[in-house]
Formats: C-alpha cells, sequence, structure tokens
C-alpha cells in the first residue's frame, strides 16, 4: 500500500475524494502544521507527497527541503496544491516539485496524478528491490555532483567480506537479512552525524556506496564498524562464534577456513582538479579496497591522492 502524506489545510482534498483514493489502495496520511509533517517525513518517509502551497506561510519549503534529503526515499514525488493565478511566475528553484494539482480538485484528477506520478518513479526509479536503497544511476550522478562541489567529501565503498561464504552456509535468506542489517546500519549512522548533503546508494549484492563530507569520514566510518560489530553476532551460530573462523568447501571442492563477516570501506576524496568522472573514483576506489580487504575484521582505509 502506497503511503501518501498530505500536507495543508483541512478540506484540501474532500471527503468523497479520500474515499475514493483510499478505495483503490492508498493510505492517506494528513497534517495541517509543517512541525508534525517535518517529522513524519524524518520518522518514517511517505511514498508520495501531496503538498499546499502557503499552507505554513512559506514553510513548505522547509518540508520539500526534508522530503528531497531523505535517505531512505532520496526520489519521493511531490505534488503541489495551487490556484491556478499561482502558476505564474512559480520558481522552480524553490519549488523543486514533480507536478501541479490545480484546484478544484477532483477525485479523478488526483488519482490520476497520484498514477502518474508513480508510472514516472518506476521508470527512472534505480533502487535496489531488497533494501529500498538508490541503485547505480543514483550512485554515479551523487558522485558527479560531488566533483563539482567546492568541499571536499568522502566517496566511501563498503564491501561485506566472506558474504559469499556466509551466504553457502547460512542460506539466501539470511544472507539478504545482512544485506538489509548493513543497509540500515549506513543509512542510520550517516544519518545521525553527517546528514547534510550525504548520501547511501547500493550498488548490489553486498556492495553499498556512502558519501559525507571529508571532516566526517572518519568518525563515521568507525562507527559504521563498531555498529556492525555488535549487531553481527546475531546473525551467527555459536560454534563459529566460538572458532572464530568457519570451514567451507570453495568452488573447486576444497576446503577452506573463512573467517566471520567485516566490513571494507575504501574511501577516495572527491577532488575535481583530479577527477572529472565518476568512473575515475570507482577505479581509485577498487584499487584501495584491493589493499583493505587484506587486512583482518573490519577496516577502512582512506585514498588522498587525489589531494593537491
Amino acid at each position: 500500500m502506497s503511503r501518501i502524506l498530505i500536507a495543508g489545510s483541512e478540506n484540501i482534498i474532500s471527503a468523497g475524494a479520500k474515499i475514493i483514493i483510499e478505495a483503490r489502495g492508498y493510505q492517506l496520511l494528513f497534517f495541517q502544521t509543517l512541525s508534525k509533517a517535518v517529522s513524519q517525513v524524518l520518522d518514517d518517509p511517505p511514498d508520495l507527497l501531496i503538498l499546499e502551497k502557503n499552507f505554513a506561510v512559506d514553510g513548505e519549503q522547509d518540508l520539500i527541503k526534508t522530503v528531497k534529503s531523505s535517505l531512505q526515499k532520496t526520489n519521493i514525488p511531490i505534488l503541489l496544491v495551487v490556484d491556478e493565478e499561482q502558476i505564474c511566475g512559480l520558481d522552480w528553484t524553490v519549488y523543486p516539485v514533480d507536478d501541479l494539482l490545480i484546484r478544484p480538485l477532483s477525485p479523478e484528477v488526483i488519482l490520476t496524478r497520484i498514477q502518474l506520478a508513480e508510472a514516472r518513479l518506476q521508470r527512472v526509479f534505480d533502487n535496489n528491490p531488497l533494501s529500498k536503497l538508490p541503485g547505480n544511476t543514483s550512485i554515479l550522478r551523487a558522485i558527479q555532483n560531488t566533483l563539482e562541489k567546492i568541499e571536499s567529501y568522502g566517496v566511501c565503498y563498503v564491501d561485506i567480506d566472506n558474504f559469499k561464504p556466509y551466504n553457502d552456509r547460512y542460506g539466501f535468506s539470511q544472507g539478504d537479512d545482512i544485506i538489509l542489517m548493513v543497509s540500515r546500519i549506513l543509512v542510520n549512522v550517516v544519518d545521525e552525524l553527517a546528514r547534510e548533503n550525504s548520501f547511501v546508494g547500493h550498488v548490489g549484492g553486498d556492495d553499498y556506496v556512502f558519501i559525507v563530507r571529508e571532516d566526517k569520514v572518519e568518525t563515521v566510518c568507525r562507527k559504521i564498524m563498531a555498529n556492525f560489530e555488535m549487531v553481527r553476532n546475531m546473525f551467527l551460530s555459536s560454534e563459529d562464534l566460538a572458532a572464530g573462523c568457519y570451514v567451507e568447501k570453495d568452488r573447486q571442492g576444497r576446503e577452506t577456513t573463512y573467517g566471520l563477516l567485516s566490513l571494507s570501506i575504501a574511501v577516495v576524496i572527491s577532488d575535481a582538479q583530479k577527477y572529472e568522472h565518476a568512473a575515475e573514483i570507482a577505479a581509485i576506489a577498487s584499487q584501495v579496497k584491493h589493499y583493505v580487504k587484506k587486512k583482518s575484521g573490519s577496516n577502512y582505509m582512506i585514498d588522498r591522492r587525489g589531494k593537491n
């Protein structure tokens, strides 16, 4: 069921329209104050936002910024409700919305616009189907945007060590649980320590990318690894924990000893004078990851060769 946050006056959507929209399987969440709407987005982001212009004396711009900065759902569609005379002169940099709903609002038009927003999102949205984090297209865009900024950022590639043998030993279902666990840790830590202008994405499988300001990199990396170590043991048997490793057969059928799950984080510091494209960042990160994965346990390594 798609959840739609509706921020505006009490009668922004008629009772009849509400019945029709909910009958089509949507859950409507009504908020008449900016603070409560912002809290909802921060605590549990909706799938779509319908926002009435000027309902909070220009405060709706703060709500839009909050929605656009959501790490869990970076592409939430925003539909702006306006009167016809309000259309002219709208500054789309101030109101980076996806569509307009022009009063008077009929149930049919509202429902059509909602469905259109969902269809558009499905065409362009590349979120990972398991973690729901932004995928490769969004990751490349985020890295490229980082290279265009004056401030330095750390582009951090995360890999779960020994994940394939873990999958073979514990099963794919529990492997998916590990992927989700790491996703939540990344989002929660970045959200807690480095929310501003940050990004978290899921390349696929056991590979992730997060981007934070350079001065936050080490703090975030340490907290991610600490949180992972605290939670990881819940997904390992007491036998493997006691041994500190486990033995599985490799692809050639030979018995091989594997270490327990850990994280390797390869960090490249952005530098527009050194790097021109996201692919260059990815290539350096691959080199760094090769070295950091040779270490035992969870580790991070920062490459600063791009810095002048």
